[in-house]
């Protein structure tokens, strides 16, 4: 019992801390320019590229076969997209908010949703390692507590522009981190999880994320601004996503 309730705090805390530190970087950004905001919704697009591209996918495919893994992706696609439908609901029911606050705020709540998708098979993967090595459970921790911190800027910066509470902010940052340590929990229950099981919340998790790039962050950046800051925010994302999935 001491084990579990350990291992779940451990991955409670590295999986908030992470995005909390990202989070109020975000929020504490005086400049909301178009041009700056559309660049750090392009980073967090290269970022979460990176992540489904070389990490998220392909230990996927170690795992689990092709159509397993994209069965998984279609299944996070289609969760996010009825989550798109409800937020979006929300926010057309005569908020009197301007258009662009109400579409950041809108954009920054999906991405929370999806990083806290995200998040449950990371948790999984931390309870996973702590009962192979205690070593390695830590190294794990620690190396997604820093690739969560540019995370927690992708959600802190549209839901602070789009008006909401520098508290209310760091709440939903905090709670999406939440599900990092009910994964863990889940790991060290279970001990040595069904791979199968991993592999299908990976992929889940990689289908959440290509849908808030291809279906929000992109859109809302070049909304914001069409000059080239997008197209370079999303290239510095990309080579950061990069070393971040190599931690």
């Amino acid at each position: 019992m001491n084990y579990l309730l350990k291992t779940t705090l451990i991955g409670l805390f590295f999986g908030t801390f992470g995005t909390t530190i990202g989070g109020i970087i975000g929020v504490l950004f005086k400049n909301t320019s178009k041009k700056f905001l559309s660049f750090v919704l392009s980073l967090a697009s290269g970022l979460m590229i990176a992540v489904v591209c070389f990490d998220l996918i392909p230990e996927s495919l170690e795992i689990c076969s092709i159509p397993s893994v994209v069965i998984g992706v279609i299944i996070g696609v289609i969760t996010m997209i009825a989550c798109d439908i409800l937020v979006q609901r929300k926010f057309s029911d005569g908020s009197n908010v301007s258009n662009k606050s109400s579409s950041l705020l809108k954009t920054g709540i999906i991405v929370s949703i999806g990083l806290a998708i995200h998040n449950f098979p990371e948790g999984l993967a931390i309870g996973s390692s702590f009962e192979a090595s205690v070593k390695l459970g830590y190294s794990l921790a620690i190396a997604i507590c820093l690739h969560d911190i540019p995370e927690g800027l992708s959600m802190g910066v549209p839901m602070k522009s789009g008006g909401m509470k520098t508290s209310k902010v760091i709440f939903y940052i905090i709670l999406s981190g939440i599900t990092t340590g009910i994964g863990a929990f889940f790991g060290a229950l279970v001990g040595s999880i069904s791979e199968n099981v991993i592999a299908m919340c990976l992929s889940f998790a990689a289908g959440a994320m290509l849908y808030i790039v291809s279906g929000e962050l992109l859109p809302e950046s070049n909304k914001l601004y069409s000059g080239k800051m997008g197209s370079l925010g999303n290239i510095v994302g990309f080579i950061i996503g990069i070393f971040a999935t190599m931690l």
